[in-house]
């Protein structure tokens, strides 16, 4: 296949979205089908790329000197390209359904559309001016979704993610520039561009860090994982966008891509450089586990639980070598199975039952039994119950750490098993109260308990603050009707279920691609 066609995925959703908002029709139906038809051909063309891969590059068009715009697919693009391609079809199909009770949904779907082929776009680049390109086309384009209640607090998340994402977009620049002065070009390559640091590998090693720091923005890496949490005001579609598949997963990648094919493991491998980003990602995986088992809103929790998932990652990556390199892009995939499973069933809990607190949640297990089953699935999964697919990368991450044989990667293996145990309480928690809740007297009591400990933490600034909840999603009362979950809804969920233990099972197939993308083979 021409490396043409790399450019069509790329940009198909972005023409179909900028369609859509320029379309004047309030048909549901007809919408629906577009958005669909757009999000399905464009995964078909995702698989006929990996059916019959391109070789070489294609350069949309050319800047100054020798900048380009370039589209290219390797091993580490399929992966990212690959998890995009799969979840995205089943995210449209569940939005299509949650957004009815939101509005606006025709400005919605063509943002949501158009982040499709960006998100692409970042998987695709051949180059780190591209990549940079669509990481802060990316941010622009999200923004309308995070603002999409158009509330006061909709409006301050957004601002506070727009602030985070210029920081992060310049220290990112630093590095971009380090690789454009010292670098032999801007093309990833497996390894690295820097052939020759000239006597300039301390200052390297701080920009690289400094990179890490900047691309670790949209990974939510302490201290700068800010904005992920306050973005639980946007619609519960929108905030599984940005914890499983589009930014977070970005971020996550493109610290993936300029430690492996930018600077290289060679310059940074054994100096203080790795283990100061090695530390960064330590404390991330604890502090967000901490915070989550705190957390009592729903949606809030599980971007903790992102917040310190996505250090797992970071922490693999970290390790630079094959193993590692190996159990990062292994977390990648599968905590995005994971984690928007876990969201979409909390936002249809939201929808249905207008619940979203923890203490809430008692007995929703026979009222809401299929939504509730797939959460404890996957919650399991994310805890690291074999043979599912939480088990399977965390059980590499931890194998790479106990390969590494540094210090620093034996304190990450204590590190991943405390985070492990927190996991376990902050899922099993919900999990408890759905399936066992408590006496009617005894949940009574509970909820005026909870709901003075959230007055008290509001006073004190604490993640329990009702700050992060729109107004549409404040409160409901106990007995707040229960409605069906549609199809739309519960087929995404049971496909994204049986993913969840069919690639648990069948893993030793998917880390096997994996190595081979560790070893520069694909």
């Amino acid at each position: 296949m021409h490396s043409m066609f790399l450019l069509v995925p790329v940009l198909f959703p972005l023409i179909g979205g900028a369609a859509l908002g320029l379309i004047k029709t309030e048909k549901r139906r007809c919408r629906g089908a577009f958005v669909m038809a757009i999000t399905l051909l464009n995964s078909l063309c995702v698989g006929m790329l990996f059916a019959f891969p391109p070789e070489g590059s294609a350069v949309l068009f050319k800047l100054a000197g020798h900048l380009a715009i370039t589209f290219r697919m390797d091993g580490c693009s399929s992966v990212f390209a690959g998890l995009i391609a799969v979840l995205w079809p089943l995210a449209s199909l569940y939005a299509l359904e949650y957004m009815e009770h939101e509005g606006r949904e025709r400005g919605f779907f063509a943002f949501y559309t158009m982040t499709y082929g960006i998100t692409l776009g970042i998987a695709f680049a051949g180059n780190l001016m591209t990549m940079y390109m669509f990481y802060e086309m990316l941010t622009l384009v999200t923004i309308p979704l995070m603002m999409h209640g158009l509330d006061y607090k909709s409006v301050e998340s957004t601002r506070k993610y727009v602030r985070y994402s210029i920081g992060g977009a310049a220290f990112a620049f630093i590095g971009f520039i380090a690789i454009v002065v010292f670098g032999d070009t801007l093309e990833f390559r497996f390894g690295g561009v820097i052939s020759d640091a000239g006597g300039h590998e301390t200052l390297l090693r701080i920009v690289y860090v400094i990179a890490v720091l900047g691309f670790g923005v949209k990974a939510a890496i302490f201290p700068f994982h800010g904005w992920l949490p306050s973005a639980s005001v946007a619609p519960t579609p929108v905030t599984a966008l940005l914890h499983a598949v589009a930014v977070v997963k970005a971020g996550a990648f493109a610290i993936l891509r300029i430690t492996y094919y930018s600077f290289g493991t060679k310059l940074i491998r054994g100096s203080w450089a790795q283990y100061t980003v090695m530390c960064f990602a330590l404390v991330t995986m604890l502090y967000g586990a901490v915070k989550a088992v705190k957390e009592q809103h729903c949606k809030r929790r599980l971007a903790y639980s992102t917040v310190s998932n996505l250090s797992y990652i970071i922490f693999a990556a970290s390790l630079m070598t094959e193993a590692g390199m190996t159990a990062a892009f292994a977390h990648l995939l599968f905590h995005g199975l994971m984690k928007i499973t876990m969201f979409y069933c909390i936002g249809a809990v939201m929808i249905k039952a207008g619940r979203r607190y923890v203490w809430e949640m008692d007995g929703m297990g026979r009222k809401m039994p299929f939504i509730m089953a797939v959460y404890t699935v996957a919650g399991l999964s994310l805890i690291g119950i074999p043979p599912m697919v939480g088990f399977v990368s965390k059980w590499y991450i931890g194998e790479a750490a106990v390969s590494a044989g540094t210090p620093w990667s034996y304190a990450g293996l204590g590190v991943l098993i405390v985070s492990a145990l927190l996991s376990a309480a902050y899922v099993l928690e919900v999990v408890v109260r759905t399936w066992l809740p408590r006496r009617a007297e005894e949940t009574a009591s509970g909820n005026e308990v909870s709901s003075e400990n959230s007055v008290s933490s509001s006073e004190n600034g604490d993640a329990v603050s009702t700050d992060a909840v729109p107004e549409s999603e404040s409160a409901a009362p106990a007995e707040h009707p229960v409605e069906k979950a549609g199809w739309r809804m519960c087929l995404p969920l049971g496909v994204l279920t049986v993913m969840i233990v069919a690639v648990g099972i069948l893993s030793t197939s998917v880390v096997d691609l994996l190595w081979e993308v560790a070893q520069g083979i694909r």
